[in-house]
């Protein structure tokens, strides 16, 4: 995309830029960083530069993932009589089930208030609230003096969790350099899977402590603190400070002055005279046609927003219902039948199967911006297609070799990490026009979490109903069908910006 395209109007509200070096920019701020410089001639950055305004973001999926380690552990340390250290400690089973589940829920309404409050308040200033919620609900959780509280405090993570999860990949991808964005928004997955072996590290360790559920849920405050305190250091998304601009029509000329501050915070010196070309380029970009107008609920469900959706919300949709929340549950029911005695402890299972995904995941990072998004989408679901009908044998009439049960574990747990795990973030994040980014990616992340939160649900009746064989058996037709929405609809995204997927693919 070029603005200077013939059929695109030029924008006469404002002079454009030219021969200004970063130092001549009136009250430009220092860069967050300077080191690294990598030239590249459409999108100078500096390495350095480029970290801060990926790691602060991403804490918020680091806590998602903390919540998600932590809370087996925790769950076992409440209902000891020993070790709870309350009254309260004999929990009926419905009990533990929310406790363990009231952050997915949370994060289902979570994902619905973004979906309201996502362009109102920024990227940034998203972030800020839900760190807050975090700190919030991590502190009511550890104090809770009865099972009530601790459900109440469960539910605000949970919202932060959605608030986090819509506006970390959003604020990651407007403010990323092209050549490395999928390379952060994937890295943001690394951070979900570190915070949960982070969980289970801090889970083993407190386990042993009286009230150990409470230190457990309170490691989650400092984490929050931190995420609080970056973003709100960090600029605001370049991108939404121009929407926000020209949708209401209020001082674009100092709007795009102050675009072009946080652009070279968000770069560094690298960025040098093309900052001013690139804000130039999005403002132009948002005056063709009705791109400057304010969205609708409506236009979330028509033309280009309506593609976005079909995209992003189907790869997040199979990323789910092909089974990875019940692969996971069977694991140490797989790693014990195939001999592994000190597997059969949870703790160690998980951080093992842990240990897998944080490699699969490194991996991924590594390769997705060389070989794109389709390869390993098309690659790793492909893994699990086999891994899902292999576990189906092994329960129908395999029973007698549990080896090949484990191998089919760890080729799904790893191929899923290849392939659904990061990619599904990652194509979410930069699949929507600017101007629907924020409701477009609440409903695919509503679509993430409320899927999840039905196959959790529904694996017990129906593995009552169909038996497991069968039921793996299923996952496997359906993770079929998404080898072929991927083949056929998923479009490679790789090295464009994120103007030019929405003007190419869009």
């Amino acid at each position: 995309m070029n603005s200077s395209d013939p059929e695109r109007p030029q924008l006469s509200f404002f002079p454009k830029v030219t021969g200004k070096s970063f130092d001549e920019i009136d009250n430009a701020r220092e860069p967050l960083l300077q080191d690294g410089a990598i030239n590249h001639p459409r999108d100078n950055y500096s390495v350095l530069s480029a970290i801060l305004p990926f790691v602060f973001p991403a804490l918020g999926g680091l806590l998602y993932g903390y919540d998600i380690g932590a809370t087996s552990g925790a769950t076992i340390s409440l209902q000891s009589a020993k070790l709870s250290g309350i009254t309260w400690y004999n929990l009926s089973s419905v009990e533990v089930g929310l406790i363990v589940s009231g952050s997915l829920y949370g994060a289902l309404i979570g994902s619905i208030m973004a979906f309201s409050i996502a362009d109102f308040l920024g990227r940034r200033r998203e972030l800020i609230l839900s760190s807050l919620l975090y700190l919030v609900g991590a502190l009511v959780t550890a104090l809770a003096p009865n099972f009530p509280i601790m459900v109440i405090g469960r539910f605000g993570f949970g919202i932060a969790i959605g608030l986090a999860m819509h506006a970390a990949p959003m604020y990651i991808a407007e403010t990323a350099p092209t050549q490395i964005r999928g390379r952060l928004i994937s890295m943001k997955e690394l951070f979900i899977v570190l915070g949960m072996l982070l969980g289970y590290a801090v889970g083993s360790l407190e386990i042993g402590i009286v009230a150990g559920w409470r230190y457990m849920f309170a490691t989650s405050v400092p984490i929050s603190l931190i995420m609080g305190v970056g973003m709100w250091w960090l600029p605001p998304s370049p991108r939404w400070l121009l929407l926000c601009a020209v949708q209401k029509n209020e001082n674009i000329q100092g709007t795009r002055e102050t675009a072009i501050h946080c652009l070279c915070r968000l770069r560094g010196e690298a960025i040098g005279e093309s900052a001013a070309e690139q804000v130039d380029e999005i403002l132009a970009d948002l005056s063709y046609s009705d791109e400057g107008k304010e969205a609708s609920i409506w236009e979330v469900f028509q033309g280009k927003c309506l593609k976005a959706l079909m995209i992003g919300g189907g790869l997040v949709l199979f990323q789910q219902i092909t089974g990875q929340p019940s692969v996971l549950y069977y694991a140490a029911t797989i790693l014990k039948s195939a001999g592994f005695s000190a597997a059969s402890d949870a703790t160690k299972v998980s951080v093992l199967l842990g240990l897998l995904k944080l490699i699969m995941t490194g991996v991924a990072v590594l390769v997705v911006d060389k070989l794109g998004r389709r390869p390993l989408l098309l690659g790793g679901v492909s893994g699990i297609v086999i891994s899902l009908f292999l576990l189906a044998s092994y329960y129908t009439f395999l029973d007698n070799a549990p080896v090949l049960a484990v191998v089919a574990l760890l080729l799904y747990v790893g191929c899923y990490q290849l392939s659904f795990g990061p990619i599904g973030w990652l194509m979410i994040s930069e699949i929507f026009p600017l101007r629907l980014r924020g409701r477009g990616l609440s409903i695919a992340v509503l679509v993430n979490f409320a899927s999840n939160a039905l196959v959790t649900f529904a694996f017990s009746p129906l593995q009552t109903l169909l038996g497991t064989g069968v039921l793996f058996a299923v996952f496997g037709v359906i993770a079929v069908l998404s080898l072929v929405f991927i083949y056929f609809i998923i479009p490679e995204t790789k090295g464009l910006t994120l103007e030019e997927i929405e003007a190419k693919i869009l």
